[in-house]
């Protein structure tokens, strides 16, 4: 286990915290004085170094420039009212990330390390996890292939490094009910591919469709499989959960989806509640008969960026889903309601969910 005395700290000599307006933050527009790097060389971890946040230098052959061989992980830092700081559920979001390099071919970095880097990092900074409740500390792991080889082939040598900013909402619509729509011309991802692993690809294939959903007065896409473009999977930014007959459905976990933590949450809280939860294939032309019906209650998105946004629309080839377009409806309220209270300590901790710093 890597202790605080064994990590390399160069500070900041001038912060820039003085400068930020936190009651105006954008998602991921500012970051902190601080950046956390340890390199892997000759099959092994390096000593942790953190550093003023700025440039990095690589290689104009580094692979993760020219075969994308890297992955990164959002995470959550909030602060409690009596000033201690919550990374929120670390150990699954480690986990994630590991199982992401798996994918790409990458060493998973230990536990140990990842965490006493991350709570090092958090705490030099910790003036900057924002005061106000529904506000946080956006955290971002990632790692990339360094080595300057246009072969193709896995690289031996990677950094890992752990950057951060404070954040509002994610959407400009802040916790209102956002519009989809289906794209079926274009897929995310397909059985055998990335598509549950968190690597840079998955998003940059999404962003022209994104652009288009965007252009005709939508907020995301939601995909459907991509074999027969009919059953729901996820949403560009978020796991996708409906409400029928009194039932919580979400698609399965099956190698195309990435396994969301809030999603996990979601589904734990739930289950605690009472609530059934079906993880199982869902089509579109379900989803638009329930409308009809009225067996469709709610539909929501959870992530660890907009922890739980309300859907108030879903279109799909000429046909329209209205739902609630002024607020969430009233699961969906309770979920936001008790995840943000864990968040800031306000409500018990779970099961281990809350690392303090």
């Amino acid at each position: 286990m890597i202790s605080s005395l064994d990590i390399q700290i160069e500070k900041n000599n001038q912060s820039r915290l003085q400068n930020i307006d936190f009651s105006n933050l954008s998602f991921g527009g500012v970051f902190t004085d601080h950046q956390a790097r340890i390199a892997f060389v000759d099959g092994e971890w390096k000593t942790p170094e953190i550093m003023p946040y700025g440039p990095i230098e690589m290689l104009p052959g580094a692979k993760i420039l020219h075969y994308g061989q890297g992955v990164f992980e959002g995470m959550k830092a909030f602060r409690y009212q009596d000033g201690k700081i919550n990374i929120f559920r670390a150990d699954k979001h480690h986990a994630r990330f590991v199982r992401s390099c798996e994918r790409m071919n990458i060493p998973g970095i230990p536990f140990e390390l990842f965490l006493e880097t991350l709570k090092s990092l958090i705490n030099l900074d910790r003036e900057w996890v924002p005061k106000e409740k529904f506000k946080s500390l956006y955290i971002r792991p990632f790692i990339f292939a360094i080595d300057g080889s246009l072969g193709m082939s896995t690289s031996l040598n990677y950094h890992f490094m752990i950057i951060c900013s404070p954040v509002g909402n994610y959407y400009s619509e802040g916790i209102k009910p956002v519009k989809l729509t289906t794209m079926p011309e274009y897929v995310r991802a397909v059985p055998g591919g990335v598509g549950e692993a968190k690597v840079p690809g998955n998003y940059a294939a999404t962003l022209k469709p994104g652009a288009e959903a965007n252009k005709a007065g939508y907020t995301q896409i939601l995909w459907l499989d991509a074999i027969e473009r009919k059953y729901v999977e996820e949403v560009g930014t978020m796991n996708i959960f409906f409400y029928m007959n009194d039932t919580l459905v979400t698609a399965p976990l099956k190698g195309t989806i990435l396994p969301g933590v809030t999603r996990m949450s979601v589904i734990e809280l739930a289950k605690a509640k009472n609530i059934p939860v079906e993880e199982r294939p869902i089509s579109i032309d379900e989803v638009l008969e329930a409308a009809e019906t009225g067996a469709l209650k709610e539909v929501f998105g959870s992530g660890t960026a907009a922890v739980v946004s309300p859907v108030g629309l879903i279109h799909h080839k000429g046909k329209t889903v209205t739902l609630d377009q002024e607020k969430m409806g009233p699961l969906a309220q309770e979920f936001y309601d008790t995840i943000t209270a864990i968040h800031h300590g306000e409500e018990e901790d779970p099961d281990n969910w809350c690392t303090l710093v």
